[in-house]
């Protein structure tokens, strides 16, 4: 309530207070010598950090020298300045505003509390509470539309296949952190043969990857429009293991756009021309599963992904075995080893798309957030402890490691093959977002590394048709690093000495790659149901033919 509580005073003190002689309605309020905090003890040292002081005689702006502004600046979210050994909390207060006297400071009208309900009956406490109740139920400037009233002929559609008298192929779980590749990935998924791949278990999506967990939506939205609203999805945990509930020392490594979080939230403003599923995410939650309180609305709670997993596990027959592919943080994979002692009794094989092994050209990684890491892989990097857990186990595993995404990183090569491939919904998108990728990287700087997410998709395509492509693996004793140092975690070393022998894809055919993936998105079976936003808006704005009148 707190945004909707400052607009409240703001609109009371516009309406009832144009000369500032009267009181607020909802807050009291109080004269106050303000500033905002952009730096920090000691005053008048200059070390560098501070562009207002720093190599300048005579400070910009007019400001004192020694005065409030003239300290350290926190120069990022792991600045050593303001750390305190042994603390919770640090010490810089950069953005904070602060009571002080002197010519720095600016004299302000400031809300210093909020007042309470003047009916001392009322369930409110708050005489904004109260006001705030009665402006939502005015029938006066009422929102016109919601979806029913936009779309007369709105209806919500599961699509679901019928798979009856058809054998399956390999269980499979797809655990993403949503990044652009992922999508494109799924989407691939979802067109191979249910006999090679049943991918009906479930899907894991990741919070601390390349998206908020909210964009499980488009999830939500790409099933719907292939016809694959039978597939459960389940929310992993927004953190890396041994870092806070809170915690952000690895993901904040993920660029605000850039291809990370606004762009990957909203697929590069695509996602609204996907059709939209009825199934939606929603923080609905229990007291069991975090929440304060419980929800009175249960049924709406978005299941999490060691609940999708024990469902999984109750759904397999005894013969049964599930594959993992992981396209993200491995994260909700190690959460479910460590959690469930008989996690690897019934997988099968899982297929790791990250790692980055150093070869002789001495190439580097990709995390170009941070520099001083010149040799790890993002999905490695943002979970360094999870990748040790995963990649040191005795699974079967299968990496498919940095180097061998980056020889199906032509964003020229497949675009190409793709407008050569039949014409399907899927295979259109698929060529205008990787199209957009591929115009991004060439105009603008920001996006150099759009290739990192073309190369992803390697992992499904290999999953699927890895017996058919020509390929070669070779057996690797590896190990990760990860003793919480930002330069080296997530690095993978190989080391003789160890016993955690893994597959790792060395080479492939590129050419054949490309031309698989292209035509593997044209093929016309399992194609979507349906293809747009704009087919299901057309849907909804006539009446269905079996309400029509004969």
């Amino acid at each position: 309530m707190w945004d909707s509580f400052t607009s409240g005073v703001a609109i009371s003190g516009m309406r009832n207070d144009k000369d500032c002689l009267h009181g607020n309605d909802f807050a009291e309020l109080e004269y106050m010598n303000i500033t905002v905090i952009t730096s920090n003890e000691p005053y008048g040292i200059y070390d560098g950090s501070n562009p207002l002081f720093d190599g300048h005689a005579v400070p910009k702006f007019g400001l004192k020298k020694g005065g409030v502004h003239s300290g350290h600046v926190q120069t990022g979210i792991v600045d050593s300045f303001c750390i305190i050994e042994g603390s919770r909390k640090g010490r810089c207060e950069d953005g904070y505003t602060k009571e002080i006297s002197g010519l720095e400071a600016v004299r302000v009208r400031v809300a210093t509390k909020a007042k309470s309900n003047v009916d001392k009956n009322s369930r409110l406490d708050r005489e904004f509470f109260k006001s705030f109740l009665e402006v939502l139920t005015l029938r006066d400037n009422t929102g016109r539309f919601d979806i029913t009233a936009q779309f007369p002929f709105y209806r919500e559609v599961l699509y679901k296949p019928n798979f009856v008298n058809k054998s399956r192929g390999k269980v499979t779980i797809f655990d993403m952190d949503m990044s652009a590749g992922d999508f494109v990935s799924l989407i691939y998924l979802l067109k191979a043969p249910v006999e090679e791949i049943d991918l009906k278990v479930g899907i894991f999506v990741s919070g601390n990857g390349w998206a908020n967990a909210a964009t499980i939506d488009i999830v939500y939205d790409i099933l719907h429009m292939m016809g694959r609203d039978d597939i459960p999805v389940g929310r992993g945990t927004s953190t890396a293991l041994g870092t806070g509930i809170l915690g952000c020392k690895y993901v904040s490594a993920i660029p605000q756009g850039s291809g990370g979080l606004l762009d990957s939230d909203t697929l590069y403003g695509l996602a609204r021309s996907l059709p939209r599923s009825p199934r939606r995410y929603t923080a609905e939650n229990s007291v069991e599963h975090g929440a304060p309180r419980n929800t009175g609305n249960p049924e709406l709670r978005q299941p999490l992904a060691f609940e999708v997993w024990q469902s999984v596990k109750k759904q397999l027959d005894p013969s049964e075995k599930i594959t993992i592919l992981t396209n993200g943080p491995l994260t909700n994979l190690a959460n479910i080893v460590l959690s469930d002692r008989n996690a690897s009794s019934v997988i099968k094989s899982v297929y790791v798309v990250g790692g980055h092994i150093r070869d002789e050209n001495d190439s580097n990684g990709n995390v170009f957030t941070v520099p001083s890491n010149r040799y790890a892989e993002f999905n490695l990097f943002l979970d360094p402890l999870a990748a040790k857990v995963v990649l040191e186990s005795t699974m079967d595993i299968t990496l498919i490691p940095l180097s061998s995404q980056r020889k199906a990183s032509s964003f020229q090569t497949l675009l190409e093959s793709l407008e050569y491939a039949e014409n399907t919904p899927e295979s259109s998108f698929v060529l205008h977002l990787l199209s957009l990728l591929h115009d991004l990287q060439q105009k603008h700087r920001l996006y150099h590394h759009m290739g990192i997410f073309l190369g992803e998709l390697l992992g499904a395509v290999y999953l699927v048709e890895g017996s058919n492509m020509e390929h070669s693996l070779l057996l690797k004793p590896i190990s990760i690093i990860a003793d919480n140092t930002t330069s080296t975690d997530g690095q993978v070393v190989v080391n003789e000495q160890s016993a955690n022998l893994v597959k790792v894809l060395e080479d492939f055919d590129s050419d054949e790659y490309y031309s698989r993936v292209a035509n593997h998105l044209g093929n016309m079976e399992r194609s979507a149901v349906i293809g747009s936003f704009t087919e299901q808006r057309a849907s909804w704005s006539r009446q269905p033919d079996n309400l029509r009148v004969r």
